[in-house]
């Protein structure tokens, strides 16, 4: 147990931003998911700018790395245009 009050001020920092960032990482593991799981080119291509953006923001809080965000996006993108190809 912490002796100081700081201390106790630090953990419970630290509890609300652990449940905050486990809540923002599993509502972005769930749209990828979600994502993932689009078969229509359209639905896709609409739900791409929304997903695109929970990883930014992901980015920008640091939730993810930069470069783990713009991986996931390039591929997101790749994989839409293969649904693009598959349904032409």
């Amino acid at each position: 147990m912490p002796y100081h009050k700081q201390f106790k001020k630090s953990l419970r920092k630290e509890a609300k931003r652990r449940t905050e960032n486990r809540s923002k990482r599993a509502r972005l593991r769930l749209a990828l998911r979600h994502f993932r799981a689009l078969s229509d080119p359209q639905a896709a291509e609409a739900a791409l700018p929304r997903v695109a953006s929970l990883l930014d923001r992901g980015a920008k809080t640091h939730l993810i790395h930069p470069r783990n965000a713009s991986r996931l996006k390039s591929r997101l993108a790749a994989s839409l245009e293969r649904l693009r190809a598959a349904s032409a």
